[in-house]
């Protein structure tokens, strides 16, 4: 599966790492508690190829950023280091969003504090701020661009005719939205992206195969695990895979706390379903 690469000439593998996890919990606040743990999922990724971490200044508070740079720095050449600003944590389970030019400057520079860095590979809009126009939080972060602060510029969370507005503003390396096999509410955007060469970096990719409690999402875990099950893999792996075969500027971003759990979804990138599996499952 060929790597995606970034307008730079710099290369992703198809499977990035979500660091979301890897932050106090329950609520995705403080620091988290197993810092050699950590350290083990971390480097299994690298030695599995992953050469993508995501992360946010509201994953624990900016903990995630730090506890990336306290295992990882310095950082292999290889490696590409994403984050987003524009939400504020202020509680377990509580986020503020502010897209404002102040607190976007604001995080942007602590994120380079916290990560250990002269410049963010892939700097994201967290979220739409409603109470900022939309313009004036992309015109912050190209003013951080053209300063060297942030070599890309993405979004999360976002409408085509967004991802287009932001477009007239700055380059737009990267779009993060939620998209699996049960939620395809971006196909959209996923296609918009794919065809102006943009990253599609879709988040909940586990939600597909049951890992999140509800009637709907438990239903659609138990239709994948036949098909999983006569390909002699699991249902996440499954969802996992059904992702990479959309379009290969899809890099999905599992995230884990388990070193074993990190080397079976690395392992989805080896599986290849046929057309009648795609079939099947749309």
């Amino acid at each position: 599966m060929q790597p995606w690469t970034l307008p730079d000439g710099r290369t992703i593998d198809r499977l990035g790492f979500g660091a979301m996890r890897l932050t106090g919990q329950p609520g995705n606040w403080g620091p988290y508690p197993d810092k050699a743990r950590a350290g083990k999922v971390f480097r299994r990724a690298l030695d599995l190829g992953i050469n993508f971490i995501d992360t946010a200044i509201s994953y624990g508070a900016g903990h995630s950023e730090m506890l990336i740079a306290e295992l990882l720095h310095p950082y292999p050449k290889e490696l590409i280091i994403a984050t987003k600003g524009g939400n504020v944590k202020i509680g377990p389970g509580e986020n503020r969003r502010d897209c404002s030019p102040a607190n976007l400057r604001s995080s942007c520079e602590s994120s380079l504090s916290y990560l250990k860095l002269e410049r963010i590979d892939l700097y994201q809009l967290h979220q739409v701020d409603p109470n900022t126009p939309f313009d004036v939080s992309i015109g912050a972060l190209a003013d951080l661009q053209t300063e060297g602060k942030i070599a890309h510029v993405g979004l999360c969370n976002v409408t085509v005719d967004q991802v287009k507005a932001a477009r007239d503003i700055t380059p737009i390396a990267s779009v993060q939205n939620r998209y699996n096999v049960v939620d395809r509410a971006s196909k959209d955007v996923l296609d918009y992206c794919t065809a102006e060469g943009i990253a599609f970096i879709p988040y909940g990719p586990f939600d597909a195969a049951g890992f999140v409690h509800g009637a709907p999402l438990a239903e659609a875990g138990s239709r994948l695990a036949p098909m999983a099950e006569r390909l002699g893999i699991t249902s996440g792996q499954l969802a996992l895979a059904w992702l990479l075969h959309q379009a290969p500027n899809v890099i999905p971003i599992p995230g884990t706390t388990s070193p074993e759990h990190l080397v079976e979804n690395a392992a989805a990138r080896d599986v290849r379903l046929s057309a009648e599996d795609l079939a099947a499952l749309d």
